[in-house]
């Protein structure tokens, strides 16, 4: 009797939301797999592109998983873990942000019958990280290295690895021709991590075909007095001056005052203010450089003075730009022009101002130092640069992580069938449960080779099965066979040069199954009334507001 007597505890704030149990798990585990149902039809050479429109009007056609991600604008707790995993993917490597995506899920997915069949997640995640281990070291087993080869070689292999990246992308058709612009652009900036040393100017017109590389920097040309017609437009192994100073005559202050007692001294304080700039002109000049750029305005008298010297020159050039012609001619940006000395001034072989589409370009080109690349993108319309830019920067990073991590795997889904057929193998030397978790895990690796078939219009049944048999051959020559696109039957991803970087693979199981064994260890969610509301009442208010106070309470004397 006194047990039906005991009063009711009261932890939380009344209306808090909390959820708990085997339905809270299962329900994250669906909003996970609702969100990578968005992007799976994106892998792969054959994957579809989405739009996406924002609240802004702005339109984004991509097919780059990070990029949908941020753009999907999830509000789901547990999803927002896909995003962070597959924006960590894009920083880490740069590719494979939707392989991450759909791992992950796959992964959930097929957890999700066992925690309805009472399995303790706990135990799904011991087997989940017991087996992501095995699979780590059977990819680091059979990478390939491609270190110790001439630098020709390693182009062309580089190259191999950058065309896979682009093949999926909006450009794969043009991919050879970018592949080995952006193996070209890596090189060029040799050991510097700082991936802004490789520019990307995009010009609206003319076709793919019509982009180029660029041994140094390139930018558009900046704002100019009447002058600038008049300056030479070329020049061969010119000295370079890097200014962080305005070269323009100064207004006074507004409220500046000056107390003449003769009217003759007013002459010579306008001529002070002319001798300031003539000065400073006279030290750019004497200082032998031919091209002079300056973060800051350089005035109409500074144009007409350098052009009727034979110099050429640019104010208000973008602080990036400015630091990329400096790693490249080896040039110090100068805060002053007193001083002026040989060392800190740059040089290339040729700069010029060029025409590209209906922009004009400042070209350094055969910059000593080398240190920076620039490409110049073309194509019809903004979204399809814009889209051109992120592959191009997808395949950087791949190129830039192959030549640091000199090791790759075979890509179409090799890879993947290779350690799925590895894992069933060691999941049979395993007693108890465990055995039937990795099984699972293994047959959640084969979604990637099945979305590409699916996505490319194939019978992906009968694809995986042709690619099991192939893997299973004890010789182990079917080893690096996947998924050949072209034919709809199966291949040597080797010998096809369909490769990708070790580290893609890596970084992707490592993060698809942390991502998922987070998800499974969370058996709660509880949501704060406040948060809820908040918005709710930030609206009323401000409702309220705008009716000039319509929501006030009963006053004093109306009728109830």
């Amino acid at each position: 009797m006194s047990a039906m007597l005991q009063p009711q505890i009261i932890l939380l704030k009344e209306g808090t939301d909390t959820s708990q149990g085997k339905p809270q798990l299962v329900s994250n585990i669906n909003a996970c797999t609702a969100v990578a149902d968005v992007v799976r039809t994106t892998l792969g050479p054959r994957g579809m592109d989405k739009l996406i429109h924002d609240d802004k009007g702005a339109v984004t056609i991509s097919n780059d998983g990070a990029t949908i991600m941020k753009l999907l604008d999830i509000v789901h707790p547990a999803a927002k873990i896909l995003v962070d995993i597959a924006k960590s993917q894009d920083s880490e490597v740069g590719d494979g942000t939707t392989t991450v995506v759909l791992l992950a899920a796959e992964f959930l997915r097929e957890a999700k019958p066992f925690i309805e069949d009472g399995v303790h997640s706990q135990n799904l995640i011991r087997s989940y990280r017991a087996a992501s281990t095995l699979a780590i070291e059977k990819i680091k087993e059979l990478a390939v290295s491609i270190e110790g080869k001439s630098l020709e070689e390693k182009k062309s292999l580089l190259a191999k690895c950058a065309s896979t990246t682009l093949s999926s992308k909006l450009i794969g058709g043009e991919k050879e021709f970018f592949a080995s612009m952006v193996v070209d652009a890596v090189i060029a900036i040799g050991n510097d991590d700082r991936l802004n040393m490789i520019g990307i100017k995009k010009v609206p017109g003319g076709t793919m075909r019509d982009s180029f590389l660029v041994n140094g920097v390139a930018f558009k040309k900046t704002f100019s007095y009447a002058g600038f017609e008049q300056q030479p437009k070329k020049f061969l192994n010119p000295k370079i001056l890097l200014l962080n100073v305005e070269l323009e005559l100064k207004s006074e202050k507004e409220n500046a005052e000056i107390r003449l007692s003769d009217p003759s001294q007013y002459q010579s304080i306008v001529d002070a203010e002319w001798n300031i700039i003539y000065d400073k002109l006279d030290k750019c000049v004497n200082s032998g450089a031919k091209v002079v750029l300056s973060r800051l305005a350089i005035g109409d008298l500074a144009t007409q003075y350098f052009a009727d010297r034979d110099i050429f020159c640019a104010g208000r050039v973008t602080e990036e730009d400015l630091k990329r012609v400096a790693a490249a001619t080896g040039g110090t940006v100068q805060t002053s022009v007193n001083n002026i000395i040989e060392e800190i001034l740059g040089t290339c072989e040729v700069f010029e101002e060029r025409q590209v589409g209906n922009e004009r370009f400042n070209i350094f080109n055969g910059c000593p130092s080398g240190q920076t690349a620039t490409i110049v993108l073309r194509g019809g319309a903004d979204q399809f640069i814009e889209e051109a830019e992120r592959s191009l920067h997808d395949a950087i990073m791949i190129v830039r992580r192959a030549l640091k991590n000199s090791t790759v795997v075979a890509g179409g889904g090799a890879i993947d069938m290779e350690i799925s057929r590895y894992l069933r193998q060691h999941a049979r030397t395993i007693a108890g449960k465990s055995q039937l978790f990795i099984n699972s895990y293994a047959k959640a690796l084969e979604v990637i080779p099945r979305q590409l078939c699916d996505n490319a219009g194939f019978d992906a049944t009968d694809v995986l099965n042709k690619l099991r048999q192939k893997h299973a051959l004890p010789s182990g020559e079917g080893a690096p066979y996947g998924v050949d696109i072209a034919t709809g039957g199966i291949a040597d991803s080797f010998a096809n040069f369909v490769w990708e970087p070790a580290i893609v693979k890596i970084n992707a199981i490592n993060a698809a199954t942390e991502a998922a064994c987070l998800i499974l260890s969370v058996d709660e969610t509880i949501k704060n009334p406040k948060s809820e509301s908040a918005q709710g009442d930030a609206a009323a208010s401000a409702m309220g507001r705008g009716r000039g106070g319509g929501f006030r309470g009963r006053g004093r004397g109306m009728r109830r």
